[in-house]
């Protein structure tokens, strides 16, 4: 895999979201399991579309978090399709953010989340797909 340049994002727009009062920590900045939740939920979409199917979290792994969020900055998660498995899928994540007033928006946090392919029972199942499920 290449370096991440952190100059723009890598992948397909999967979630965007404003960082609200609600989303914060004791120390007023955002909190960041709040971050993480919003990068697995676009993660997740990625992933359900990849394989065509329910997925779950199983794993994350190679969490960075790079630069502060702060309340009314704009957050916005991409995918890129790492690896597929037999039931299994891993997906690198992106978080990136852009402030009131700047034109360019940063590298926040990223990692690489891995999820399962699930049947109607919750049982693991085959991965159906393989090819990137979201336009650009």
């Amino acid at each position: 895999m290449t370096e991440q340049t952190d100059t723009e994002p890598r992948g397909d727009l999967c979630i965007r979201t404003l960082a609200m009062p609600a989303d914060t920590n004791a120390n007023g900045d955002i909190f960041g399991g709040w971050l993480l939740s919003q990068m697995d939920v676009g993660g997740g979409v990625f992933a359900s579309k990849v394989a065509k199917s329910r997925t779950v979290t199983v794993a994350i792994e190679a969490m960075n978090f790079r630069k502060a969020v702060y309340v009314g900055d704009l957050v916005s998660v991409y995918a890129t399709l790492v690896r597929v498995g037999r039931t299994s899928l891993t997906v690198r994540l992106e978080a990136w953010a852009l402030r009131r007033g700047e034109q360019h928006p940063f590298l926040v946090t990223d990692g690489n989340f891995t999820y399962v392919s699930i049947d109607d029972h919750g049982r693991p199942q085959t991965v159906n797909g393989t090819e990137s499920p979201i336009a650009t």
